[in-house]
């Protein structure tokens, strides 16, 4: 497993870049890394199960406390953020930026009693926005890591700063999600999470090697953008509530499948034949993340593949979510799958990756067929769109 990825170089860079923002040198170094999903699609947010890994891309932070009493953040080819920790509410000019989640950070820790103080940070990202590896979760870790170890003696969990991450996301931030980003990327390694109780998630740490067993871990960026996608990511969730709401529930795991299964005639006078085909894959999708981790205990790649595949293929089948509801001329997480499909040729597997509608692909690559395979899907979709990546053991780290 790979650790932190950040040459002494870019290090030296990131200082640079803290010197030129701030003046003077940081006092500290965090860093958090960016997630892949291995199975689990939109299930988190049905309290359901998923099978994660933090990679080795990370977001990283030159810190130093300021003595006022405000968050000054430059973050490498953005503008600068300051957030004023005398104002902790939530903001509705503030959604879907950054201010958002450092404020949402911000104010659980100040209702945990925390004292805080304003600090200056530098921050750099390899976890590019928009990846499928989860920078806006890296970057909740990320503080949420700060502000645990600087005002708030260590107190806090990997778990609790991935439920504070969230909160700001879904709250601050103002976009619905569910909790295996936060959790990934906080936790680190590669990890069964069942958010039945999503206050108190079961986590297992699995140890496999994907390397030693001669695959390579593939993120392929299909070119498609995620801006102006939020509502289609929230309509799967908003479509599930639909169908809890005719059981009388809040989310599909406490509804049984058989009940389910026998009330179709009745629910599809009440809601839409696209939310009972996303849930029929959410409770899929629960079995299958199961069968993918007993069979990574009992290093059986086989089954892992087989499971892997079928969970790309409900999330194009069931819950739809591989392009944007009417796109016609251009579909092109479709066309990366693909071309994953024709490249390996039944070996490994392939996926959407992440939230889907646009963003990466997800890939298992036989080493003798890396080679041929990036190069063929870099002819296709661009130079430096298939990202070969490991898992990194550590999530939200001090590192010095």
């Amino acid at each position: 497993m790979s650790k932190l990825i950040l040459s002494s170089e870019d290090k030296s860079t990131l200082d640079a870049g803290f010197a030129a923002a701030f003046g003077g040198a940081p006092e500290r170094y965090f860093s958090a890394p960016g997630r892949t999903e291995i199975a689990g699609n939109h299930t988190d947010h049905q309290h359901g199960c998923v099978l994660a890994a933090a990679v080795n891309l990370e977001t990283v932070a030159d810190v130093c406390l300021n003595g006022s009493n405000i968050i000054r953040v430059q973050s490498e080819g953005y503008p600068a953020v300051e957030v004023s920790l005398d104002d902790l509410a939530v903001r509705e000019e503030e959604k879907n930026t950054t201010a958002a989640l450092i404020r949402g950070v911000a104010s659980c820790f100040a209702e945990k009693g925390a004292k805080l103080e304003g600090f200056d940070a530098a921050v750099s990202s390899t976890v590019l926005p928009g990846s499928g590896l989860s920078s806006s979760a890296a970057f909740e870790v990320l503080f949420g890591t700060i502000l645990n170890e600087l005002f708030y003696d260590k107190k806090l969990s990997a778990v609790e700063i991935a439920q504070i991450g969230q909160y700001a996301e879904n709250v601050y931030f103002g976009k619905p999600c569910g909790l295996m980003d936060q959790m990934a990327s906080s936790v680190g390694g590669l990890v069964y999470i069942d958010f039945e109780n999503p206050a108190q998630p079961k986590i297992e740490k699995i140890n496999f090697d994907l390397a030693k067993a001669g695959y390579a871990l593939c993120i392929i960026d299909s070119g498609a953008d995620h801006a102006d996608l939020t509502d289609e990511y929230a309509a799967i969730p908003n479509e599930l509530k639909e169908v809890c709401s005719f059981f009388g529930k809040d989310v599909l795991r406490e509804i049984p499948e058989e009940e389910f299964l026998e009330k179709l005639p009745e629910l599809r006078k009440q809601v839409s034949d696209r939310a009972i085909l996303r849930a029929i894959h959410v409770y899929q999708e629960n079995k299958r993340v199961k069968v993918l981790a007993s069979a990574l205990r009992n290093e059986d790649l086989y089954a892992f593949f087989h499971m892997v595949r079928q969970s790309g293929q409900s999330s194009w089948m069931y819950l739809q979510n591989i392009y944007p509801s009417g796109a016609v001329a251009k579909q092109e997480v479709a066309l990366a799958l693909t071309l994953c499909a024709t490249l390996l040729q039944g070996r490994g597997a392939y996926r959407v990756h992440g939230g889907g509608f646009a963003g990466t692909v997800q890939a298992f690559v036989p080493f003798d067929l890396l080679t041929k395979f990036k190069s063929e899907i870099e002819r296709v979709l661009g130079e430096g769109k298939c990202h070969v990546l490991n898992i990194r053991a550590d999530g939200g780290i001090r590192v010095k």
